[in-house]
């Protein structure tokens, strides 16, 4: 099972979108099958083996999730994050003014799905898997 200390320590080394792959192979390397992360709070429920869960404390005061379902803005605000212009809070509130109420990251299937606040999918992505130059020693994330 991991913690929450593992997870920081992954996450420690995600400073934008660009590195999302890295951190998803680090998750996995330390048992986590898949997460969910809301764009109000930043707040995440991690998912292992054996029904396994595990939940991170808010990271920010609360933002206004839009009603308004806006793709092809949030389509733009995804790219620059993956490009490394935006850091994880900007993102965040990138989705909640878009209407992206939380994403799902399903390790399984390598994707990453964004939701509405009805539930609805609003975009679902692979995952590319990181170039080998571009892993992490494992050793940073386990403490």
């Amino acid at each position: 099972m991991f913690t929450i200390e593992q997870i920081k320590a992954a996450h420690n080394n995600l400073s934008s979108g660009a590195d999302f792959p890295v951190y998803v192979q680090n998750l996995m390397q330390i048992g986590v099958s898949g997460y969910e992360t809301y764009s109000v709070d930043g707040h995440t429920n991690y998912f292992g083996y054996n029904e396994f869960t595990i939940e991170t404390d808010p990271m920010y005061e609360p933002l206004i999730v839009s009603d308004e379902r806006n793709k092809a803005q949030f389509q733009l605000d995804l790219k620059a994050n993956q490009e490394g212009r935006t850091d994880f809070f900007a993102f965040c509130r990138d989705c909640a003014k878009s209407g992206v109420e939380k994403w799902i990251v399903d390790m399984a299937d390598m994707t990453c799905t964004y939701y509405d606040k009805e539930g609805d999918p609003f975009l679902k992505e692979t995952i590319p898997t990181p170039s080998e130059d571009k892993r992490r020693s494992l050793s940073e994330v386990k403490s």
